[in-house]
């Protein structure tokens, strides 16, 4: 992303978001060294009020990235470490006996938040992964059939190992599906290593991000207002007919037993909308199909078995349709 300095305004309208939004970067890289690319998914799933499941080896900095971006943006943030026994009640909450009334009352879960992280989501059985498929999808919790509205924003920013790694349960495609985006977090490279070992030898504690000096630099204001313009933001009849040709490609494709959903397509052109907004411009263009498109759509392929023994990967796959789908002038 490029900052863009043309607009300037009173807080919360479009232009001063954009700036705003374009401050969490450098405020995230205070705490995350060389995460840009994950710290822009993480805006443009709050742009299109979508969840985010964020990939890594453990020790790369996910949680970190997460609470950073909480504390840039002054969201309330919980956190969950999901474990073989941990319960659904655990995470949305339950209904509690007051001895004092002789009522059952209820006793909200973590989830009710602006930022749920969900740590290492793949390391609990499905029964309580599931629990969060209704939070995801209707921005609510139902427990005992009475609905309760969760606030706004909500954002669910699941951490998972890969899963070759032991003791990990993959999520079901009906749950992959909710996610937004999906993040891979590198490695760093030498020299960004060679930074985060640096800071901590000065000093750098990872669970004081205040005294890191990461201050709010944007709030649900300034989120508002970016919202309300990306909406606006035009997209062209040739531009849906791309999209839409990309997904399609996914589900002739002979690698893939399973092709991207008109879930999938309608994700696609929400983050390419959001990303044109972000770079300064109120209509979308090709280019902006193809920077989405992989961390939108890898996750909502599944790759034939003997395509996976040859190598192939989804972004391969997704990224030679890419390559053969004629893109509109």
């Amino acid at each position: 992303m490029d900052p863009t300095t043309d607009n300037a305004g009173p807080s919360g309208d479009p232009g001063t978001a954009r700036d705003a939004l374009e401050a969490l970067r450098a405020e995230i890289a205070k705490a995350v060294v060389g995460q840009d690319p994950a710290v822009t998914g993480l805006v443009v799933a709050l742009l299109c009020r979508g969840h985010v499941l964020l990939e890594g080896v453990p020790g790369v900095a996910k949680t970190l990235l997460v609470r950073a971006l909480a504390s840039a943006l002054e969201l309330d943030t919980k956190r969950v470490q999901f474990t073989p026994d941990l319960m659904p009640s655990d995470v949305t909450g339950s209904l509690v006996y007051d001895t004092r009334s002789a009522e059952f009352s209820f006793q909200p879960g973590p989830v009710f938040t602006n930022l749920l992280l969900a740590d290492e989501i793949n390391r609990t059985p499905p029964k309580t992964q599931s629990s969060l498929l209704e939070a995801m999808e209707e921005r609510q919790v139902t427990v005992d059939g009475t609905p309760r509205a969760l606030p706004d924003p909500f954002l669910v920013a699941a951490t998972q190992n890969p899963v070759e790694y032991e003791g990990t349960y993959p999520l079901p495609e009906a749950q992959l599906d909710r996610f937004l985006l999906k993040l891979t977090i590198p490695l760093p490279s030498r020299q960004d290593e060679i930074d985060v070992l640096t800071r901590h030898a000065e000093g750098f504690n990872p669970r004081d991000l205040h005294a890191a000096g990461v201050r709010p630099v944007a709030g649900p204001a300034d989120l508002e207002a970016a919202r309300a313009a990306v909406a606006k933001t035009t997209i062209s009849p040739e531009i849906t007919a791309y999209v839409v040709d990309i997904c399609r490609a996914t589900r002739e494709s002979p690698s893939l037993t399973l092709g991207v959903s008109p879930r999938g397509a309608t994700a696609l052109l929400a983050t390419a909308r959001a990303w044109a907004w972000l770079t300064g411009r109120d209509y979308v263009i090709p280019d902006d199909v193809k920077a989405l498109a992989l961390p939108t759509l890898r996750h909502r392929v599944q790759l034939r078995p003997e395509a996976e023994m040859e190598g192939v990967t989804a972004d391969s796959v997704i990224n030679a349709i890419l390559a053969h789908v004629p893109v509109p002038r």
